[in-house]
Parts: C-alpha cells; structure tokens; sequence
C-alpha cells in the first residue's frame, strides 16, 4: 500500500471553485483501479495551504492515475488557483521494501 501526500498553496478568494475541483479529482479517482482513499485537509496555521492524501494499493496504481489525461486536466484547471508549484511526496506504508 501508498500514501501519496500532495501538498498546494493556493490565492485567497476561491475557496468555492477550489474545493469544486479537487472534488472533481477525488471523484475520478474512485473510478481507478487500486484507489482506496483519500482525504483533504487545509492547513491550521495557513488556510491557504492544503494537503491531500491519497491511499493506493500499489504505486503502478497510483502512476497510472497521476499521468491520465483526465487528471492533467483537472491539474491545469487547480493551477491557476494556486501561488506555487504542486509538491508530491509517496510513501510506502510499512518499512518493508516487498509492498511495492
């Protein structure tokens, strides 16, 4: 199993529209195959900031998504609301290299 951390800051003012399309993302991960989770959380101290983490069977899971044309496009959509690049940080769960 992974967890995928992927971590956006993004311009004041567009919660709403936000919000909408990281809905839309969560909604066509459903459909991929290895997806188990996910959860979105803003930050305490800076309501700009906001984490998603995503829980996946395997990595090849979590690849296949993250290159589908569908997602790059919600990607394009998110990044014009945001003030700096995407940062991406996969983890597999458990200290043992034999859950790839």
């Amino acid at each position: 199993m992974v967890k995928v951390l992927i971590k956006r800051r993004f311009k004041q003012g567009k919660t709403k529209e936000i919000l909408s399309l990281l809905n839309e993302f969560r909604a066509g991960a459903l459909n991929m195959t290895g997806y188990i989770s996910g959860l979105t959380m803003m930050s305490h101290d800076d309501h700009q900031v906001m984490l998603v983490v995503g829980t996946w069977e395997k990595m090849e899971h979590w690849n296949r998504w993250k290159e589908n044309p569908a997602r790059k496009t919600f990607e394009k959509m998110l990044e014009i609301y945001q003030e700096e690049p995407t940062i991406y940080e996969e983890y597999i769960v458990g200290t043992s290299l034999s859950n790839e």
